[in-house]
């Protein structure tokens, strides 16, 4: 047998058999994943409810424009991930979901649909990395930006939105809908 060879089988059944992860690794990068989601989230939401306070809508949705995605970024670099959060009705064109969360959504919202509530899960993505999601639902504060025009969402609060968010898709939700999900790249199986 050529070296050569040797490297090829081993490498093939290295790559065939880290296709899964072990019950402790799924513990592991929830717990991990749970950590930097509720992190992040009780940031940026800390970060929207006091520009909310200080300016309302607008400023809020300035701060969501130029702020969300680098203070996600900030977040992913010092936790050694890649953070995202996507939906099937995104705001940021930025933050379109790829085919992986596309099921995962639909996953999700399956399980709404059955009266089930959708809890985090890992699974190694198509990538080949150990991928945390869990679902992000909608609260009723959420609604002043996300809800039903003339109901909850103002023509004054769309017409802001949209000045940021041309292509904005994100409205229309009710309290306790799937708004999107937490997607949560690790970038290394050993180490999360």
């Amino acid at each position: 047998m050529t070296r050569y060879t040797f490297f090829l089988l081993l490498s093939i059944t290295f790559f065939s058999c880290s296709d899964s992860l072990s019950d402790k690794e799924i513990k592991r990068f929830t717990e991990k994943g749970n950590l930097i989601a509720q992190k992040t989230g009780k940031e940026l939401s800390g970060n929207l409810m006091s520009k909310m306070k200080e300016g309302g809508i607008p400023l809020a949705v300035e701060y969501c424009n130029i702020e969300a995605l680098p203070l996600t970024s900030k977040i992913s670099e010092a936790e050694g991930v890649h953070i995202k959060r996507t939906s099937l009705k995104v705001r940021n064109t930025a933050n379109r979901p790829n085919e992986d969360e596309v099921q995962v959504i639909n996953k999700y919202l399956s399980q709404l649909d059955q009266n089930v509530s959708p809890k985090p899960l890992v699974k190694i993505d198509s990538s080949g990395l150990p991928h945390y999601y869990a679902p992000i639902l909608v609260d009723t504060k959420c609604l002043m930006c996300h809800g039903t025009l003339d109901k909850e969402l103002s023509q004054k609060a769309d017409s802001v939105i949209k000045s940021y968010y041309p292509k904005d898709l994100a409205t229309g939700f009710s309290e306790g809908d799937l708004r999107g999900v937490w997607s949560i790249s690790f970038e290394k199986l050993s180490k999360p």
